[in-house]
């Protein structure tokens, strides 16, 4: 007998697989175990997968559903992991709690290189493993360094083509090949789901359908930054002539962000809808045909333009790449992308000509990023570094210097950062320029 164990943390991730296994990715399995985890900061206030609007319409590709917060509660999915000396203990429990017996087991999981999926490849040590990815982190470098003894055991990683033409720099140092998961059968699903899901219809010509990603919840931006960063997609919006905007809040959202933006449509004019059911964005894709899709760094957008054929429009994407830290966050290759291949809200609808080609950009990111993970790419990193200067935006100077590569602080100066001196003179001068500002 042989089993086929999914792991899922999200409704997109769900749609993702059900597409995956209707174009024929998995071969066939006698059992197939679908495995949600809820990873909300506070699961017991935040719907699961399977409590969300369209979930019945994909629960059939699968023969039972299981809770992973149930099997380890109380612990938090995202917290938890087992001791090293309790994996075996943990595979038993698991495989009599779910009925698996002494069945072969397969394993799909995202997110291989952090926990509950880490723990699951762990836990059935003997299992090959196949990594799909949902979004846009499957461009960029593992986020850190895998056990060999889960790494080598992945067989592939599935993925969408978000970016046509590109290729993903996730667990390329394991040999693992990448496969797109056809985009006609991953429409389809989506076409399911938008049929099954009430969202707003829209009667006329589409509206502005505005993104939000709660990036105060990862420290990217304080709540009061993301709240004015919604509010300016209203402003923007509305510069381009929109009259009606809609505004699909994170799950996870607090309420104020949606107050702040009534308040700015009442004062600009505007009609606003909130989209307060847990839907996905490409539902209302399909069911409003918006006439533009604004976000910061969203998935959302390249699946509006990608598989929807959707005006898309950034916003922030300048202030995030100066703090987004460390260098090595996992976020910074989506922000990336959607800075230098979607337009600015307030720029014309094309993206700038940028004179080099995006693999490049992602390859040379990815290694100073991860530079332990890919150390093969350094002479083609030196290569765009030296040849394609205004890509620097996209760096820290302070990485380049500490790796020695093109854009740093050249090498007979690189005591500087390490002077105290210099570091004093540097913060009076940047305290007078703050003075003379205002």
């Amino acid at each position: 007998m042989s089993t086929q164990i999914f792991y899922v943390s999200t409704l997109y991730g769900t749609a993702t697989l059900a597409a995956a296994l209707d174009a024929g990715c998995f071969a066939p399995a006698d059992r197939r175990l679908l495995v949600i985890a809820n990873n909300a900061l506070t699961p017991e206030t935040t719907p699961s997968v399977d409590e969300m609007e369209g979930f019945a319409r994909l629960r059939h590709r699968f023969d039972d559903v299981v809770s992973w917060n149930a099997a380890i509660a109380p612990y938090h999915p995202g917290a938890w992991e087992p001791r090293p000396d309790d994996v075996l203990l943990w595979e038993r429990y698991l495989r009599l709690l779910w009925g698996i017996g002494d069945d072969a087991v397969e394993l799909a999981v995202e997110s291989v290189q952090v926990n509950p999926a880490l723990s699951l490849a762990q836990m059935f040590a003997g299992a090959p493993v196949h990594v799909y990815a949902d979004g846009l982190m499957s461009y960029g470098p593992t986020r850190n360094k895998i056990d060999p003894l889960v790494g080598t055991r992945v067989v592939r990683l599935l993925h969408l083509d978000l970016v046509p033409g590109l290729r993903p720099l996730l667990l390329t140092e394991f040999g693992v090949r990448p496969e797109a998961v056809p985009t006609e059968a991953f429409l389809k699903v989506l076409g399911e789901l938008a049929d099954e899901t009430p969202a707003p219809q829209a009667a006329g010509p589409g509206p502005a359908l505005l993104l939000g990603q709660y990036l105060s919840a990862l420290n990217l931006l304080t709540a009061d930054e993301e709240e004015e960063l919604h509010v300016s997609m209203v402003r923007g919006a509305v510069e381009r002539g929109h009259r009606e905007i809609v505004f699909k809040p994170h799950p996870t959202a607090p309420a104020r962000y949606s107050r702040a933006l009534e308040d700015e449509a009442a004062r600009v004019g505007v009609e606003l809808t909130v989209v307060e059911a847990p839907v996905l964005a490409e539902v209302l894709y399909q069911r409003s045909r918006p006439a533009l899709v604004v976000g910061c760094f969203s998935t959302g957008l390249f699946t509006a333009s990608a598989l929807y054929g959707l005006p898309v429009a950034r916003v922030g994407t300048e202030t995030l790449l100066e703090r987004l830290a460390p260098f090595q966050n996992s976020n910074r290759i989506p922000l990336t992308l959607t800075d230098a291949l979607l337009p600015a809200l307030d720029a014309p609808t094309a993206a700038a000509e940028t004179g080099y080609g995006v693999q490049e950009l992602v390859r040379t990111v990815g290694f100073v990023m991860q530079p332990q993970i890919h150390p093969g790419l350094r002479p083609e990193a030196e290569a765009f570094l030296a040849a394609h200067p205004t890509a620097l935006r996209y760096f820290k100077r302070a990485r380049l210097t500490s790796l020695g590569l093109p854009g740093g602080v050249p090498q007979r100066l690189a005591f500087v950062p390490r002077n105290r001196t210099a570091r004093r003179v540097a913060r009076r001068v940047r305290q007078l320029r703050r003075l003379v500002a205002r």
